[in-house]
């Protein structure tokens, strides 16, 4: 029995974890614009790697962002339509909750201690939150963090601004590829995550199911797709079939 984890916030990254956690296999190819042609090559890959067969999948973790509207709709499009076809769950966790708790074990945070993750959200923006380290006591082996802050896009000025006002009481961490965008504003810890890692993202759904907690695989986009229909287009006149303005 295994887990399929799927992630395109950013890159495409996919993983075959088991039911407890055990990485299995992993790969991802850093492809920003064509999500969907990566996507279903590489799930095929993954499962080969792992010497496993879909119908031997428990539940597929989907990554629900937030990122661009066209690469995040890809990975959910394709968790829900493999989870549908094989009759077992999709599990929805934010990518920004997973940077956030591969950095308490990268970067050796303690409890009370806070992490700021900043993923690219393109226009000069970031899309981030912050996080308070719960506990380091969980099952899966996976720290336990909250949110305290966001998830919100902002320019990166904006996000420096709202760190002002935080409580000094531990050490606060900076992490994300949004971060290294603008180190200069947000700084960016030494040797800190950039990029999703799909076996982290598969844990963390398996310790919160495990745990109880609703786990929707709904898209965090946090702002309109760049493409959607122009409003007061034209309309159809069904006296004359014609076209009005």
């Amino acid at each position: 029995m295994a887990v399929l984890s799927v992630d395109t916030s950013a890159a495409v990254a996919v993983a075959v974890v088991s039911e407890t956690g055990e990485r299995l296999a992993a790969r991802s190819v850093d492809e920003r614009r064509r999500h969907a042609e990566s996507l279903a090559p590489l799930v095929t890959a993954v499962l080969a790697d792992a010497g496993t067969d879909r119908t031997a999948l428990t539940a597929v973790v989907a990554g629900t962002g937030p990122a661009p509207f066209t690469g995040l709709r890809a990975g959910l499009v394709t968790a829900r339509t493999l989870a549908l076809a094989l009759g077992v769950p999709v599990l929805g966790v934010p990518s920004l909750d997973a940077l956030a708790v591969q950095a308490v074990a990268d970067l050796g945070l303690a409890p009370d201690d806070e992490v700021l993750v900043a993923a690219d959200a393109r226009r000069k923006e970031v899309y981030w939150a912050r996080y308070r380290v719960v506990s380091h006591e969980s099952t899966h082996g996976v720290p336990v963090v909250r949110a305290v802050a966001g998830p919100d896009v902002a320019k990166a000025a904006q996000v420096a601004e709202r760190l002002e006002d935080r409580p000094a009481a531990g050490r606060l961490a900076v992490v994300g590829e949004g971060a290294s965008l603008y180190a200069d504003v947000l700084g960016l810890d030494e040797d800190a995550p950039l990029l999703p890692d799909p076996v982290v993202l598969a844990r963390v759904a398996l310790q919160r199911r495990d745990a109880g907690h609703e786990l929707p695989a709904e898209p965090l986009y946090l702002r309109r797709p760049d493409v959607h229909e122009p409003a007061g287009g034209p309309r159809v006149v069904p006296a004359t079939g014609a076209v009005a303005g």
